[in-house]
């Protein structure tokens, strides 16, 4: 008996069935797990035998995973992990004491005072992330890329990697929308797109070194505001004040320990953010 086999994919299932000439199913299997079900006892032989030929004609080719490229020993002039909060603002240089002395009394602004305000915010956030250690998670600070770009911390743990900006804005009041900031009202300021290509970066480097992929959300976290109103309904970063920072201690169920272990041991190398890697496709 010649029996014809048609393929069906509904609501999440992919199988092939086995039809008489007249359209009776008389069997299936299940393209996934390749497990066939006969309907009618009388051609079992049959339908196992069209079946498991058509299986081996659908079954998709398994690319070939690719070896992630191999960090040198890391030693200690490459380890991140003993970067203090602000480390990259450290080496800014900026007016003497006098001209800094002269600035403040004539209340001009100087780039000086925004770095001074940045190392500020990011060692109170940074010390509110170092509590996290306890449960688990990994923190890095001042993380260099490619092109002398830094990020302010990294957080890497069971709820997966937490890519952090944080902005410094004293006894100032600070409006998020879906994908735009407003600090007392002024012009929008593009943190939130300007955190996601950050983001996009760490995700492709992290990847490129692990052979696995990795998810990292973007967070805003800012210091020392009066007011923090959140209306986005469909950011997609995490907005926090400095001290709520403890807020991200509960997630999990992201990396495994051994790959929590694996991610931190190359986001703590130097080497591993010196270029950045080709992007690549990922598969839905």
């Amino acid at each position: 008996m010649e029996l014809r086999v048609t393929r069906w994919k509904r609501y999440g299932h992919d199988r092939l069935y086995a039809n008489l000439p007249d359209g009776t199913a008389v069997g299936w299997a299940d393209v996934e797990t390749e497990h066939i079900t006969v309907l009618v006892a009388e051609y079992r032989d049959d339908v196992i035998a069209v079946l498991t030929d058509h299986l081996r004609n659908v079954a998709e080719p398994v690319a070939p995973q690719k070896t992630p490229p191999l960090l040198p020993p890391l030693t200690a002039a490459d380890d991140l992990s003993a970067n203090r909060p602000g480390e990259s603002l450290l080496d800014k240089s900026g007016p003497g004491l006098i001209k800094r002395v002269v600035l403040q009394l004539l209340r001009r602004p100087a780039e000086w005072d925004s770095w001074r305000k940045g190392l500020a915010g990011e060692r109170r956030v940074g010390a509110e992330l170092n509590r996290l250690e306890r449960h688990g998670w990994g923190v890095l600070h001042s993380i260099p890329l490619a092109d002398r770009v830094h990020v302010d911390h990294l957080l890497i743990g069971p709820g997966g990697v937490l890519s952090i900006n944080t902005k410094k804005h004293p006894k100032r009041s600070v409006w998020v929308g879906d994908d735009s900031v407003k600090v007392d009202h002024g012009k929008p300021a593009p943190y939130a797109r300007k955190s996601r290509a950050e983001a996009k970066r760490v995700a492709r480097v992290l990847e490129h070194h692990c052979g696995f992929p990795v998810p990292v959300e973007l967070v805003l976290v800012f210091v020392g505001v009066t007011d923090l109103k959140v209306v986005a309904t469909q950011l997609s970063v995490r907005v926090y004040r400095g001290r709520e920072v403890s807020a991200l201690a509960p997630l999990s169920g992201v990396l495994t320990a051994e790959r929590v272990e694996q991610v931190y041991s190359v986001a703590r190398h130097r080497q591993a953010w010196s270029q950045v890697p080709p992007a690549a496709t990922r598969k839905s």
